[in-house]
């Protein structure tokens, strides 16, 4: 198993120089500001502010890297879709997101990306343009549900079935409802997280 407890930010890298390419696996999180990256970063790793959790939607563009008991990464990936950054913003976004995921020469470090989507809102044109580019990348991704427990259960169920038959989700994604208030889908969500880093 991993200490989960044993975490720490290791850098919050501004430019694709900075980016760690040392041989640990990588765990990357995708998703929209305001989406709740940072707090499912906290939650999984039972820490109440390891991650900020930005008042400001879209506000910290950095590629941070958070290392697990030494043995693997969350790299939180700067959050998509805020419109009112400046076009100096949108360009220092377009050049940290493309150059991990894009020109990342380490990217078979990258063995799952997990895309999240908020479960009350549904996929935006923006995660499912995100969607289209996993499918066509071919580097694992496991779908997680944020906020689920913002909503009921019956909203919950039918939004989880729903999104277990979107067309742009791959057949046998792993889809996990996910409350990072609540822990809920924590145990399912570090199975897959662990499965995927080579990690018994």
């Amino acid at each position: 198993m991993i200490n989960t407890q044993n975490a720490s930010l290791i850098i919050s890298a501004g430019r694709p120089d900075q980016f760690i390419s040392d041989a640990l696996p990588q765990i990357a999180l995708s998703g929209r500001s305001n989406v709740g990256k940072s707090s499912l970063v906290n939650s999984l790793l039972g820490r109440k502010s390891l991650a900020r959790v930005s008042g400001t939607p879209g506000k910290t563009i950095t590629v941070n890297y958070y290392r697990v008991d030494g043995r693997l990464y969350l790299v939180d990936l700067p959050g998509y879709g805020y419109a009112r950054r400046t076009r100096e913003e949108q360009a220092k976004w377009s050049a940290l997101t493309d150059g991990y995921l894009v020109r990342n020469k380490n990217i078979d470090r990258v063995r799952l990306i997990l895309q999240l989507i908020d479960v009350r809102v549904g996929p935006t044109a923006d995660d499912n343009a995100m969607l289209g580019w996993l499918n066509a990348s071919g580097i694992p991704y496991a779908v997680v549900l944020t906020k689920c427990d913002k909503c009921s259960k019956t909203e919950l169920t039918a939004n989880t079935e729903a999104l277990l038959s979107h067309p742009n989700i791959a057949e046998g994604t792993p889809v996990v409802p996910y409350s990072s208030t609540k822990g809920t889908g924590q145990r399912e969500l570090w199975g897959v997280i662990l499965s995927s880093a080579g990690i018994s």
